[in-house]
């Protein structure tokens, strides 16, 4: 029974009492900062105004900001609405880290959410990027490589592509060279 408890404390511990910052819980604070920043004075100090703001704010969301206004129940197809949960602090000034650590406590999803790690085209060495991660970068290009099954067609081909997805990128490497 004792190991039970003390589990259970720990578990709850690790839970609920991890402290929210832009690296436990990236998605939301960056998103919630953003959405305050765009905030009408007007909206400022209400409710309402502030859940309509952030359903609108989620219209042109993408990626990892639109999964976290799905959790929130910003967009038109999400399950749960725990938007009051977000409004409420918001409208009392509260700090994007304490609105996010109201958030986790009602759905602990909130917080796994992660960007993805950017690539800097102008250093990356290619050849020591997984085929998933230049398969990323050419998704996100709007490419794709038809027919490549060795690892090197994968590389060419971004290697090729840089110039016009990267410029400013693809001119330091030659530059380097």
């Amino acid at each position: 029974m004792r190991l039970f408890l003390v589990t259970f404390f720990l578990c709850f511990t690790y839970t609920f009492g991890a402290k929210v910052n832009d690296e436990t819980c990236e998605v939301c604070v960056k998103f919630v900062r953003r959405f305050e920043n765009s905030l009408e004075d007007a909206a400022k100090g209400n409710m309402d105004k502030i859940s309509d703001a952030f359903k609108k704010f989620c219209l042109t969301a993408k990626g990892k900001d639109e999964r976290f206004c799905y959790y929130v129940g910003g967009l038109k197809t999400s399950a749960t609405y725990i938007v009051n949960e977000l409004a409420k602090p918001v409208s009392w000034g509260m700090p994007a880290e304490k609105v996010c650590e109201k958030l986790k406590a009602k759905d602990s999803q909130i917080c796994d959410l992660k960007y993805e790690k950017s690539v800097d085209f102008s250093t990356v060495k290619f050849d020591k990027l997984k085929v998933k991660e230049l398969k990323k970068i050419l998704e996100n290009w709007g490419e794709v490589c038809r027919g490549c099954t060795e690892k090197s067609e994968f590389i060419r081909l971004v290697k090729e592509l840089l110039p016009k997805y990267e410029p400013e990128a693809a001119k330091k490497r030659k530059d380097e060279l």
